[in-house]
Formats: C-alpha cells, structure tokens, sequence
C-alpha cells in the first residue's frame, strides 16, 4: 500500500495501547478485563501509581475504581438505576 511520503513533517509516534495494557500490574489488567466502562490503560495506570505511592492496597485501589465506574454509571440517563429515578412521564409509552 502507498503512502504519502511527500510530507516533510514527522510522523507521530503512537503508543500501542496493548503494550500499555500489558506493562499493568496484574491485578490491574483484570479489573480493567471486567470493567464495563472502557478504561483507557494510560488513565488507570495513573490511579494506581498515584494511590500506590499514597500507601494504598491493591485491594483499596481497586475499590475505589469500582466505585469511580458505580458513580460514572449512575450519572449516565441510559443505566439501569438512572432510568428508575426518570420522571414518569419519560417511562410512559406514549400512545394516542
């Protein structure tokens, strides 16, 4: 395939956000494998260093992810405990 080489400008670097996935720690990559919001590697990478370097557990890091994904959920008008404190008039079907 050709490219357009014409450019005199650098190409940027990418990381390769597997490589980053790989290089987390492994309690880490398993939560991220059961998370259901899309974590990026780069982001969760730096809430574990941070609390890490706090003193947190493992386990405590984990619960406060858990709980970042709960509230980021919650705030979301398409979750299931968002659409059961919808108006009512929003859950009615309405027909003529």
């Amino acid at each position: 395939m050709k490219r357009n080489i014409s450019s005199s400008l650098r190409r940027r670097r990418r990381p390769d956000p597997m490589q980053a996935y790989d290089a987390l720690p492994r309690p880490l990559r398993a939560w991220m494998a059961q998370a259901v919001l899309p974590w990026s590697p780069v982001s969760c990478h730096r809430i574990w260093a941070k609390a890490r370097a706090k003193g947190e557990s493992p386990d405590n890091i984990l619960d406060r992810l858990d709980r970042a994904e709960q509230l980021t959920l919650s705030r979301d008008r398409l979750s299931p405990p968002a659409m059961s404190r919808a108006p009512l008039n929003d859950q009615q079907d309405h027909r003529p």
